[in-house]
């Protein structure tokens, strides 16, 4: 893809994501800017949590991890879903009961203010952080496909995203982000399994045969109890996957106030554990796009690169299939 092309695709989705976040942010007030007024339907917030859990470097890396990793990384998101009932079914009903809007009050009114200060200070440091290195990535991977070869500096290319981030969160907050994370969902999803079905096209694959090549391959392996010391052991995978969801969504204000803006603590239970669920179902997608990468590359004499995450980038924008395929990489990419 051309700089053009990719800069008229941002500037695209962005102006579509704007307009999503002004129709669903108008005549928001503090309630409905911190727990969207808690009448969010929960499909709607279920949805929209698996856009919000997947990061730029879920979108490049994963499906280059397959070749290190294969599949392992399943075991750990079996552990996610364990991770999600735990919140479901302890942490929800507690912070509804206490009609909670900062999940921090908790501490407050459970060990003091200075527990509540620690606790949302370390909040906002580690989302800083966090953010930090998901903007990062994205920007570059916009620096390589757009802002490089038009001679702009990389500290242009990060205020410019910046900026567009805040622009569609500034008025609705939560209220704005579900509806607009279930778009970057409906995205993310949609780039990932039409990206899959164009290269099991070029491989004369029907979904039989995609799948059945997935599953026979080295690559495919899911699950590892044979060698306690291996980063890839199964209880290591599924134990860190379980607590790393409790820590990063049910302790996190981001994630959990998108889940305190459904109606009432049933409705949230729904909305964790399908969403648990579902996204599952899309890192399942994520790994077999690895697979079939790889397969592509192999078959058409493409040379994988040394770093992984760039595999993916480097096939879907390389011209080795339509120019939709690009498209919704960069989709996918600014989504995430």
């Amino acid at each position: 893809m051309t700089p053009a092309a990719v800069l008229v695709t941002v500037i695209a989705y962005f102006l579509v994501l704007y307009l999503v976040a002004s129709l669903s942010g108008r005549r928001a007030d503090n309630q409905g800017f911190f727990v969207g007024n808690r009448r969010s339907p929960w499909p709607v917030v279920a949805f929209a949590m698996i856009g919000s859990s997947i990061s730029g470097v879920t979108f490049v890396s994963v499906p280059g991890w397959v070749q290190a990793s294969q599949f392992s990384y399943l075991q750990m998101a079996l552990g996610f879903v364990v991770g999600q009932l735990v919140i479901a079914f302890v942490l929800i009903p507690l912070f509804y009961r206490m009609g909670l809007v900062s999940i921090y009050q908790y501490l407050e009114s459970r060990f003091g203010i200075a527990s509540y200060r620690t606790g949302a200070w370390f909040f906002f440091l580690s989302k800083m952080i966090g953010a930090a290195v998901r903007v990062y990535l994205v920007c570059l991977v916009m620096q390589l496909l757009v802002f490089g070869p038009l001679h702009v500096p990389f500290v242009w290319n990060v205020a410019a995203t910046m900026i567009l981030v805040w622009l569609y969160t500034y008025r609705g907050g939560v209220k704005s982000l579900i509806w607009t994370d279930s778009l970057k969902t409906f995205c993310l999803v949609a780039s990932v399994g039409l990206c899959i079905y164009f290269i099991a096209s070029d491989l004369h694959l029907d979904f039989g045969d995609a799948a059945g090549a997935v599953a026979r391959h080295d690559y495919s392996r899911i699950f590892f109890f044979d060698d306690l010391n291996d980063r890839r052991y199964f209880f290591k995978q599924f134990l860190a996957g379980a607590f790393t969801v409790i820590a990063m969504t049910g302790l996190d204000q981001d994630m959990m106030q998108r889940n305190l803006s459904c109606r009432n603590y049933r409705d949230s239970q729904k909305n964790i554990v399908t969403s648990g669920v579902l996204q599952l179902f899309v890192i399942l997608l994520f790994l077999v796009l690895g697979v079939l990468l790889y397969l592509y590359a192999e078959k058409s004499g493409i040379r994988t690169p040394e770093r992984s995450d760039e595999l993916f980038p480097m096939i879907a924008t390389g011209g080795y299939f339509p120019a939709v395929v690009g498209v919704l990489f960069v989709i996918g990419l600014v989504s995430s």
